[in-house]
């Protein structure tokens, strides 16, 4: 059941996101816990890993420690997750939610 529990503030470009009134904006139920996912994996380095391995097997390598990473999450659902490459660049992250179900990042 979904709930107010899932309430974080808006960061973008690795700052907060301020209001007009200056106050910090509130992000709430899938788009807060798609961030707090996208800065485990971007804390554990794993980001850096993927776009900076060539080696196709290394990526793939990668991309497992990801997914792995975001399935210890107790608000994702195991077996959902899939990191899937839409650029050199860039990297699409599924996976489903137990309380606000499919969820995608860009890393």
């Amino acid at each position: 059941m979904a709930s107010d529990a899932h309430i974080d503030l808006l960061v973008e470009d690795y700052g907060l996101v301020i209001d007009a009134g200056q106050q910090p904006v509130l992000t709430r139920h899938r788009h807060s816990i798609g961030q707090d996912i996208k800065h485990a994996v971007l804390e554990a380095g794993l980001a850096r890993a993927l776009l900076g391995e060539r080696s196709p097997t290394l990526r793939a390598d990668v991309r497992t420690q990801i997914r792995i990473l975001v399935e210890q999450d107790r608000r994702i659902v195991p077996g959902t997750a899939e990191v899937r490459e839409e650029a050199t660049d860039r990297y699409l992250l599924t996976a489903t939610t137990y309380d606000y179900g499919h969820l995608e990042v860009t890393l």
